[in-house]
């Protein structure tokens, strides 16, 4: 029987390392597959791309979600369907157009794993305080990072390992995706067995079509009216506009041949380099980022947070330079990149909720994350022509061109002095 409460150590680090799962696979996972399979990096990152359309869009439905049903009912069930687009990844990897049919559940995929961010993050601030937020946005944060780690590093590894033992790639990569299914299976069980129920978390299935179309348009309305929101969505739009394109071509980078200006790792060395060591110093950087944060408040630390977010992309400029071969070297250098990474993004979470505080803060959130999703997938799209055009060192070069917007809006940007402290 579930409980109305339980701790949230008992929920929040299961869900967030579920949350995490789905995006890691269609955002990264997925793209170093396709290199490995031998898919052009214009194709990838164009396509691949495509793949952020439902974390863009996810703002139009998010009222249904919070109308309709529970939250807890849209986690479970969206981690089930997780669990069949995972399996249907891996029956399609060896079939002759494997691209086509991969992508389709790869969009089913992610179409269900957005619904079940926004029904995640929704039971997230239904059922924590204020300060709870702060505190525990290090945690979630940790085992979001997790499992960005489980995703990239052991089991990116392990498809490294199958294809050093089997003739194809694809039944490689087939068998590696089964894994993931049969993960979302524990998830789909132990969520449905343990998620708390908490009160807050209501039906609302009494209200009339005209009820929900009003409260639908009274989101929008709610969101688009808020004090400084045109500056507040070019930051969400822009502040991660060169790490949009730099994580994009990060791996097939590191994966091309040195004649293609690229680093010739294997599969399981960059499951090692970029999976493993690069997400734990992200993991390590979004701690550091929340606790400094709950001591001095997220205005004293925006500025430290955006120089770390995009000074340390100068790494790639300088193994695309060198194309070094010490893989000491490669490591130290996505380690730096990754650290910073973590610790700067802690100032856009952050910001984001202090921006969805209010009546409808799920939806609102939602709202935020759709417009970082844009942000993501607009340069994204384009980062893989504009390397085929320009080659890596040129264009890891453009990238550092591409941090100098997040600086130029940080400064009118309106944050309350006391957000994020320990009350």
């Amino acid at each position: 029987m579930n409980k109305t409460t339980r701790s949230p150590w008992a929920w929040i680090p299961s869900l967030y390392f579920a949350e995490g799962l789905p995006y890691v696979f269609v955002m990264t996972v997925s793209v170093i597959m396709y290199k490995r399979m031998e898919i052009s990096n214009t194709d990838i990152a164009l396509y691949t791309s495509w793949l952020y359309l439902p974390w863009v869009i996810k703002p139009f439905w998010s009222p249904l979600v919070d109308i309709l049903r529970t939250k807890r009912f849209w986690i479970v069930g969206m981690q089930l369907l997780t669990g069949g687009a995972l399996a249907g990844v891996a029956f399609t990897l060896p079939l002759n157009n494997f691209f086509q049919y991969s992508l389709a559940f790869l969009w089913l995929m992610a179409f269900s794993s957005a619904t079940h961010d926004i029904a995640a993050d929704g039971f997230y601030m239904l059922g924590l305080s204020n300060r709870d937020q702060a505190f525990f946005v290090g945690i979630r944060n940790t085992f979001y990072r997790l499992a960005m780690l489980a995703g990239q590093g052991p089991l990116v590894i392990l498809a490294g390992h199958f294809e050093e033992i089997s003739e194809k790639t694809s039944t490689a990569w087939s068998i590696t995706f089964f894994i993931f299914a049969g993960l979302f299976a524990a998830f789909f069980l132990y969520h449905f067995i343990f998620l708390p129920v908490p009160a807050s978390d209501k039906k609302r299935t009494n209200q009339s079509v005209a009820e929900i179309l009003h409260n639908f348009g009274e989101t929008f309305r709610s969101f688009f009216v808020k004090e400084g929101i045109g500056v507040a969505l070019l930051f969400l739009l822009f502040f991660r506009f060169g790490e949009a394109q730099l994580s994009k071509l990060a791996s097939p980078f590191l994966l091309d041949d040195l004649a293609e200006g690229g680093l010739a790792l294997s599969t399981s060395e960059i499951g090692f380099i970029y999976g493993t060591a690069g997400i734990i110093a992200l993991t390590i950087g979004g701690i550091l980022g929340g606790i400094v944060v709950s001591r001095h408040g997220l205005k004293r630390w925006l500025w430290p947070m955006i120089i770390a977010m995009n000074f340390p992309n100068v790494a790639y400029v300088v193994l695309a330079a060198t194309q070094s071969q010490n893989l000491f070297v490669i490591t130290s250098a996505v380690i730096w990149e990754q650290l910073g990474y973590g610790f700067g993004f802690t100032a856009y979470m952050l910001y984001m909720i202090q921006l969805a505080d209010g009546e409808h803060k799920t939806a609102h959130y939602a709202l935020c994350t759709g417009f970082m999703a844009l942000g993501m997938m607009l340069p994204g799209m384009l980062s893989g022509w504009i390397e085929d055009q320009v080659g890596y060192l040129n264009f890891f070069i453009w990238v550092m061109f591409c941090t100098v917007p997040g600086f130029a809006i940080a400064p009118f940007l309106k944050i309350d002095p006391e957000f994020g402290l320990k009350q």
